[in-house]
């Protein structure tokens, strides 16, 4: 548990974009638990190397995601994904790979964080660059609702950020009533000017009748249950967190793709579940 709460984490930023050294922040005992919620599973990113096995999976292929993105998900592969100075690194590298031109790292929680609501809270600094796809979002762990397939079970992005729309900020909801492909799926944007050169706290708060999602603790979007089936309110079990950084893709690659930026990444001081104190603690 970190002691000086983002100040390794901010010297690497510092040396990543060349900004002048922060001050410490003072010391702390721990992370500060908002109040009502009790902590259930974190990762604060304070061992160095590769990210811990007990808590992320990485999930691997270059098959396009079904948005035609462009990058290969590698395996265990230090240049894609680390643990470096506080942070969790994931980089994109142009680079051949397996059929593919750039490489990148997808994690998931999947069987090792799985939760039905709370609270969750990522802080992160997001990359620059045309054609990048960098995403905090959440899918469900068992796919047994309608056809089986996306998007019927549901999809929960916390943040979304496309590198030719720079500082803009996406939260979105997707089921098979509202969703992408349909254009009408539940969402909102916010600016954040400064997403990729300073961290930012992406935070989402869920139950059974809402899901809202915050920037810096200000709420920007809400989706309600609204009384709605599972056909537009499949998020009453149990999801799991996915971090990764796409390139490319249906969205992503809409002005094509900056070969110039690369190596990019995203980087995360950390990521916090919370519950509330007087629920059950749901999922695991």
């Amino acid at each position: 548990m970190k002691l000086i709460t983002h100040s390794a984490c901010l010297l690497l930023l510092v040396a990543s974009v060349g900004l002048a050294s922060p001050s410490v922040t003072p010391a702390v005992t721990g992370p500060s638990v908002p109040g009502g919620w009790k902590l259930v599973w974190q990762d604060e990113f304070d061992q160095a190397g590769a990210p811990d096995p007990t808590r992320w999976t990485y999930e691997t292929g270059g098959n396009g995601w079904g948005n035609r993105e462009l990058q290969f998900y590698t395996d265990h592969r230090r240049e894609n994904a680390r643990v470096e100075h506080g942070c969790l690194v994931l980089e994109v590298r142009r680079e051949p790979w397996q059929g593919s031109a750039y490489t990148s790292a997808r994690l998931v929680s999947k069987g090792k964080g799985d939760w039905t609501y709370g609270r969750f809270e990522i802080r992160a600094r997001l990359p620059a660059g045309r054609g990048t796809w960098p995403a905090i979002w959440m899918l469900p762990t068992v796919w047994n609702l309608g056809d089986g397939h996306w998007p019927d079970n549901g999809e929960i992005d916390i943040m979304e950020h496309v590198g030719h729309d720079p500082g803009v900020v996406h939260a979105s909801t997707h089921s098979r009533n509202n969703q992408w492909r349909k254009n009408n799926q539940r969402t909102a944007t916010t600016l954040i000017t400064d997403a990729t050169t300073a961290f930012h706290t992406y935070a989402m708060e869920w139950d059974a009748e809402a899901i809202r999602i915050y920037v810096d603790e200000r709420l920007y979007f809400t989706s309600r249950r609204k009384g709605g089936d599972w056909t537009s309110w499949p998020f009453y079990r149990d999801f799991h967190l996915v971090l990764n950084v796409a390139i490319g893709g249906d969205w992503g690659g809409e002005k094509g793709v900056d070969d110039k930026a690369f190596p990019l990444r995203m980087e995360v001081d950390y990521v916090r579940v919370y519950q509330h104190e007087t629920m059950p603690t749901l999922g695991r």
